[in-house]
């Protein structure tokens, strides 16, 4: 029987990273600062309705913020969540070191009986 786990946040930012849309629009916002949703639209070949269904997927993964100005929304990136994805590649990357290291001193060990 499979337990149901309890999502990790990163699973969210994940997943919404994964689409190249919501990737330029992330993109977007980080080189160009807070946007109107329909600003974000005109710069994308595909329909509002689309844009906002890509935007609110990016707001649930905490990857983007809506605020309000009078009647405008205007969207901003959230760089914060980012850094979890950093965190974690540099725990993989630590465990690549640390096996690459082993290899080497293996490797090493073979050469110096060779010698």
């Amino acid at each position: 029987m499979v337990e149901r786990q309890i999502p990790h946040p990163l699973d969210a930012i994940l997943k919404a990273a994964s689409d190249p849309t919501r990737r330029d629009i992330l993109t977007l916002l980080a080189q160009e600062g807070p946007q109107r949703i329909t600003d974000i639209h005109a710069r994308f070949s595909m329909s509002l309705n689309a844009i906002s269904k890509h935007i609110k997927v990016l707001e649930a993964a905490g990857l983007v913020k809506r605020r309000t100005e009078w009647r405008e929304h205007l969207i901003e990136v959230q760089m914060d969540p980012l850094g979890d994805i950093d965190r974690w590649f540099k725990g993989l990357r630590s465990i690549w070191e640390m096996r690459l290291e082993a290899l080497d001193d293996i490797l090493n060990e073979g050469a110096a009986k060779d010698d």
